[in-house]
């Protein structure tokens, strides 16, 4: 039997300008989805029924590509601590935490790489062939990740991952970002709306407002050098100046029109006792975030609201087998 373990992930800066080439930032958060892998009798088993490759691309395609069609027969089981459909990378988890126990059970090597690649594929698989590496990557490598479409000097550079994509070949640099000691006094608080909104449709709406209005692409180059300051600012550990970049980012999100009422009034709650609050993720719903040393503040001022929240530190463990046994 295997264990494994991956982390879901918040977007810090450059949700939708990463579509238009600028660098996102994002962090590895202290919630997982945790799967077990087992030999079962008869066809692979998905919590407990036969695995549907329409209901489970992801998994169906890290079959496929690290076992093959002949490997004996298991039954997975997964348990995620990720609130559903909010933006937290909760299939990138999936497809991390799924390819590490396939690795495991072959007798193959952790390749933080392969993981990475494979985890990103499944992801791409599954949506129709379009998927950044930004959730995959942070969720096999953890930490703090900055992926961007040239190597950026003020990260360290780890992988390239490129992919065919109906519009053309797509090229992502991924790299780490060193977080300083004093990182581990601060805490990242997650409110969840409990709005579900699709993130084509709101990629879709930005599209066209940029097709309206191109003077808005001045607003998605901002929100890229927003990201490379706070990559600067977060290796110095200047949290007062990530919290600033963090409502310039909400700001200019919002006039993108990803936004929501009930996003701006957590953010605006939680900045009361945080150094900064942003929505995360395509927005329209889904989660915010605020960077705090008051977590308790923070997250009791949205529950008041009546949100659900997460407290994670600011950056959690990459991928992880936590059991490997032969039966």
């Amino acid at each position: 039997m295997v264990a494994t373990s991956a982390p879901g992930k918040a977007i810090l800066f450059g949700e939708h300008s990463v579509v238009y080439g600028e660098p996102a930032v994002a962090v590895a958060i202290d919630a997982r989805v945790h799967i077990t892998v087992e030999p079962c009798e008869g066809a692979w088993k998905m919590d407990g029924y036969p695995l549907d490759g329409d209901r489970h691309p992801h998994v169906a395609s890290l079959l496929d590509a690290v076992l093959g069609e002949d490997f004996q027969s298991h039954a997975i089981q997964v348990r995620s601590d990720l609130f559903p459909a909010a933006g937290l990378g909760s299939s990138a988890a999936l497809s991390a935490a799924g390819c590490a126990a396939l690795l495991s059970i072959s007798n193959e090597p952790l390749d933080k790489e392969k993981i990475a690649t494979f985890a990103h594929l499944a992801e791409a698989q599954a949506q129709a062939g379009r998927a950044s590496p930004t959730d995959t990557s942070t969720a096999t490598l953890g930490g703090c990740v900055l992926v961007s479409d040239k190597r950026e000097e003020s990260a360290n550079w780890q992988y390239t991952r490129s992919l065919e994509t109906p519009e053309g070949e797509r090229v992502w640099e991924i790299h780490s970002v060193n977080l300083p000691p004093s990182a581990s006094e601060m805490w990242l608080v997650v409110g969840y709306t409990g709005i579900h909104a699709p993130t084509a449709e709101l990629v879709k709406g930005v599209a066209d407002l940029l097709t309206r209005n191109p003077a808005k692409m001045e607003d998605i180059t901002r929100m890229g050098e927003v990201a490379r300051n706070g990559v600067a600012a977060l290796s110095a550990g200047d949290f007062i100046q990530v919290g600033e970049l963090m409502d310039e980012a909400h700001i200019l999100l919002a006039g993108l029109g990803v936004s929501c009422p009930e996003l701006d009034d957590m953010v605006e709650v939680a900045r009361r006792t945080s150094f900064g609050a942003k929505l995360t993720g395509a927005g329209g719903g889904g989660c915010m975030l605020a960077l705090t040393d008051k977590p308790d503040e923070t997250a009791a001022a949205l529950e008041m609201r009546g949100r659900r929240v997460l407290v994670t530190p600011l950056g959690a463990p990459g991928v992880t087998v936590e059991k490997a046994s032969k039966n």
